[in-house]
């Protein structure tokens, strides 16, 4: 008991020295994760809204009437339409304001809340003049976007986002916004953390943000230059000023998000962090005394270390007294009962027990060997019976798994006998082919055809979702189009493809159907007349495919679906009937399938060089090679969604 005592005492002398120096690295670990955190906290604080205001600005410069307004300058209903839409993002920016710049006249459009609006030009730009050199030089960049900071004589800060409005690959002009960062600025400088100081320097390393006015860079980066300071002039070890310049080197390079290291800053050790702002070419710096930044409270720890060692000295005395009397001498006789325990008798005969938690123990031996026994006996009973319910749970759900397959088996064989199939054959023959292939059973994928020999609507239509669901979309889109034809006639798909987008929003729209379910249907129709030799076709996202051969040409469907959340604007395209080309209209499952050695989608050049391949080959030929080639290019990789392909060739 003595050399127990003696092992304590100097394990505790060793544990307290080596606690110590593990406290101090605890302390420095936590001190570097706080420094840096923080750090990333208030950068990402500032990045937040010039990745808003930016990401508005990029959509106002993305505006279809924005572009079509700067094409044509001159016509007042559309400069009224874009200047509608660009008041709709005044709303959302910050500053509420917005500004226009247009290559064609040089004119600059501006309105904001201190301004009266106007759908004039504020005033025209010059080439020669420096104020509108930020123009020019956005569009000779040949970027996309930038974003200007105009720094005023010390923290006041408006920076501008200046994004290039382009259709295709014609440059119309800039658009964007300003948003002022002065209140950010503030937030950031005034924060009462201990022990922290909050800088932001440029990329020079002036400072220009600081707790202390008087260490700001007066005029830095306006060029005008006031009075300027620098941040390495604080530290006080050249080594550490090394140390600085290596970390604003590797964070602008991007080899790291920030760097955090130890100087020396008015008098004290400090931990010192940086993470860079490529937007607005600054740093974030922090600097953390641990002293005063209190992370680990040093009033609490020593109360703590004078409990813990209280309490050891009296849990060790009591242990020492009651070890012998209370644990040994009983342990003994109870490992005579464990072993025979052990040895698998469980009638055997333990020693009389006690009064104490042992003594209980030695009874509760005893009743475990009784109950084992019994709960040997009534565990297999109880296996056998689960066993038989589990058996008939089992064939009630075959039973019911039956059922759910016969019923889509039977929706399969409906809606199999939905497609126009036989009348294909009667009026087209040999003249066209078509693949229809459901990713489940039921699928969402269906064809329609209207018409006699030499006047008939041919057209696939895809609608979202897959197995049931994709199913019931399909009976929804046939009764539209079948009302579509009966009331207007198959002549003009652009004319059906309107009518039965308003016939699904009458239906679906009275659903209230949540805004995640997807109900759209991609579509693509064609009109042929083989008397007048024509085809005229119109789509929603679908298109329409043809070639001799020689050469693949398409006719592109409108960019939105039936039923999307915004009406879709469809109209008719037509051209000459020939003999010698065959036409194509297929659904995107094809098109998507991935496959191949990366599993990337088939895409649309690869089908462009098989309808190249096998455009001359009969039409059963060529349904046969495309869907062989398909099937060849997903191996083993499953089909991700229902597959419709239809061709016809005629004279």
């Amino acid at each position: 008991m003595l050399a127990l005592v003696l092992a304590c005492l100097l394990t505790l002398l060793l544990a307290t020295a080596i606690g110590w120096q593990m406290l101090e690295a605890v302390r420095v670990h936590f001190g570097t994760a706080y420094v840096s955190q923080y750090t990333l906290l208030n950068a990402q604080k500032m990045l937040a809204p010039i990745q808003r205001e930016l990401a508005l600005a990029r959509r106002l410069a993305d505006s279809v009437l924005l572009r079509e307004w700067l094409r044509d300058e001159q016509d007042p209903h559309k400069r009224a339409l874009a200047f509608r839409e660009a008041e709709g993002f005044r709303r959302d920016f910050r500053e509420h304001s917005y500004f226009i710049a247009s290559q064609d006249s040089l004119g600059f459009f501006l309105n904001q809340p201190d301004m009266d609006y106007s759908e004039a030009p504020r005033y025209v730009m010059d080439p020669e003049s420096q104020d509108d050199g930020w123009f020019f030089s956005t569009l000779e960049s040949g970027e996309p976007f930038n974003i200007n900071v105009n720094p005023d004589r010390v923290v006041f800060t408006k920076i501008w986002f200046n994004v290039v409005v382009q259709d295709d690959d014609e440059v119309l002009g800039v658009a964007g916004s300003g948003l002022d960062l002065t209140n950010f600025i503030d937030e950031f400088i005034k924060a009462d953390a201990p022990g922290v100081t909050p800088i932001i320097i440029d990329q020079n390393g002036a400072i220009k943000a600081h707790p202390d006015q008087s260490l700001i860079s007066l005029g830095a980066g306006s060029g005008a230059i006031h009075q300027i300071h620098w941040l390495d002039a604080l530290l006080e070890k050249p080594e550490q000023r090394a140390e600085l310049h290596e970390a604003m080197r590797r964070t602008k390079a991007q080899e790291a998000t920030v760097e955090a290291f130890g100087v020396m800053l008015d008098g004290h050790h400090q931990l010192m962090a940086l993470a860079y702002l490529p937007e607005l070419q600054w740093f974030v710096v922090t600097a953390v005394d641990l002293e005063q930044a209190n992370l680990l409270e040093g009033r609490w720890f020593w109360i703590t270390i004078v409990l813990l060692l209280l309490l050891l000295m009296i849990l060790l005395g009591t242990f020492l007294l009651a070890v012998e009397r209370i644990v040994l001498q009983p342990v003994r006789h109870l490992q005579q009962s464990a072993n025979a325990l052990a040895e698998g008798d469980y009638a055997v005969n333990l020693p009389p027990p006690g009064r104490d938690e042992l003594g209980d123990l030695s009874r509760a031996f005893a009743t475990m060997a009784r109950q084992i026994k019994r709960h040997t006996d009534e565990l297999e009973g109880k296996v056998q019976a689960r066993t038989k319910t589990l058996e008939a749970t089992n064939r009630m759900m075959a039973k019911a798994q039956k059922q759910i397959s016969d019923s889509i088996d039977y929706a399969s064989l409906i809606q199999r006998a939905l497609l126009p199939d036989s009348q294909l054959a009667r009026v087209l023959g040999p003249r066209h082919c078509v693949v229809w292939h459901p990713r489940d059973v039921v699928g969402g994928d269906f064809y329609v055809f209207r018409g006699d020999a030499d006047r008939h609507l041919i057209g696939i239509i895809d609608c979202a979702g897959h197995g049931v669901s994709g199913a019931l979309m399909t009976m929804l889109a046939r009764a539209a189009f079948d009302d579509a034809m009966n009331r207007c006639g198959i002549e003009s798909p652009a004319t059906l493809l309107h009518h039965a987008d308003s016939h699904l929003r009458e239906m679906l729209g009275q659903s209230q159907l949540p805004r995640a379910i997807a109900t759209n249907m991609d579509v693509g129709l064609a009109y042929v007349d083989r008397r007048l030799g024509l085809v005229r076709y119109a789509g929603a996202k679908l298109s329409l495919y043809w070639s001799d051969g020689d050469r693949v040409d398409e006719i592109a469907g409108g960019k939105r679906a039936l039923f999307d959340r915004r009406v879709g604007r469809y109209r008719d395209s037509e051209l000459r009937l020939s003999s010698e080309v065959t036409y194509y209209l297929v659904t995107d499952g094809y098109l998507d399938q991935a496959g191949g050695e990366n599993g990337f989608g088939f895409g649309g050049r690869r089908f462009n060089e098989l309808l190249r391949e096998y455009a001359r080959l009969p039409l059963e030929q060529q349904a046969e090679a495309l869907n062989q080639t398909l099937h060849d290019y997903r191996g083993t990789l499953p089909q991700r969604d229902d597959i419709t392909f239809l061709a016809f060739r005629l004279n």
